[in-house]
């Protein structure tokens, strides 16, 4: 992955974040900056622009398809990311309804369609001026998640033992395999009692507070499992050719794009290039988002 002449360079470089921004700073994983929006704050990510393939080799375990055939893809802005899925606490504090199954501040919103996520992006960007969030991309969304890695995971290669058994996802994601819950939590989960080829036994399982798995390289928290995350675009159909800024339909109605997987899924759809697309009035169980905004 090539992140250009100037990776280095960032909006915070001369000591300048966004207008909106509460706070900023850097750590190990690079800079970030600090959304508040009443009692709720949200860590945002620097993503560098840069070049990456995007899709999975032909022999990647588990691999469908339509994530091929694998391409350059450049991305000539950077943008900053949440670190994390949206929270029901920040969620909580701009929307006046909450239809998550698991509830808890810490816990990512959950049962949401991409609407809703309109509808949040909406309400937020009016309470904070010059604030502009949107959904990342889909481009976007793999290269953030890749984080200059190009294995299946940004951990390294994935090896799929059985349909809930990855051993490579027990330190970075929640998914079929792990996420079952002890200490009651999870009491009213999803029946996974008859769920095959388990990596940890478990009879109910659902979604886990956030930031509880390691983060890729550039500290980012859960794109892979606990819930599949909104893209703003709709389904771009692979080619092997090179595209700069790829974005995939986005008329009104147009199916719109998920990824990364999520708690009830099986280890093969746990992956940096795992894709779906759903109506965006769908609202399942599994699916939230994280927001993007420009370097303004």
């Amino acid at each position: 992955m090539n992140l250009g002449k100037a990776p280095n360079r960032h909006p915070l470089a001369k000591g300048h974040p966004p207008d909106w921004a509460s706070g900023w700073g850097q750590d190990r994983y690079g800079v970030f900056v600090t959304l508040t929006v009443g009692d709720a704050t949200q860590r945002m990510r620097w993503i560098p622009p840069g070049t990456f393939r995007m899709g999975s080799p032909e022999d990647e375990p588990g691999r469908w398809a339509d994530e091929g055939p694998r391409h350059t893809v450049t991305l000539t802005h950077g943008f900053w990311l949440f670190d994390t899925p949206c929270t029901q606490q920040l969620w909580d504090t701009v929307m006046w309804h909450n239809r998550s199954r698991f509830r808890s501040p810490d816990r990512p919103v959950e049962t949401t369609s991409w609407d809703d996520a309109q509808d949040f992006l909406e309400r937020l960007n009016g309470r904070i001026p010059g604030l502009s969030l949107t959904l990342p991309t889909e481009a976007q969304w793999e290269y953030a998640c890749r984080a200059g890695t190009e294995m299946a995971l940004y951990s390294g290669a994935i090896a799929i033992e059985g349909e809930n058994n990855a051993p490579a996802l027990d330190a970075i994601a929640w998914y079929g395999g792990n996420s079952g819950g002890g200490g009651g939590d999870l009491d009213d989960g999803y029946d996974s009692s008859r769920w095959p080829e388990k990596q940890h036994p478990h009879t109910r399982v659902g979604t886990h507070p956030v930031g509880r798995k390691s983060p890729n390289p550039w500290g980012l928290y859960d794109t892979l499992g606990n819930v599949w995350e909104w893209c703003a675009d709709g389904w771009r159909d692979y080619t092997a050719d090179a595209v700069t800024d790829p974005r995939g339909p986005e008329t009104s109605g147009a199916g719109r794009v998920r990824r990364g997987g999520s708690w009830i899924d099986d280890a093969r759809l746990v992956r940096a290039a795992i894709r779906r697309r759903s109506d965006p009035a769908s609202s399942i169980g599994f699916n939230g988002f994280r927001c993007a905004s420009g370097p303004a």
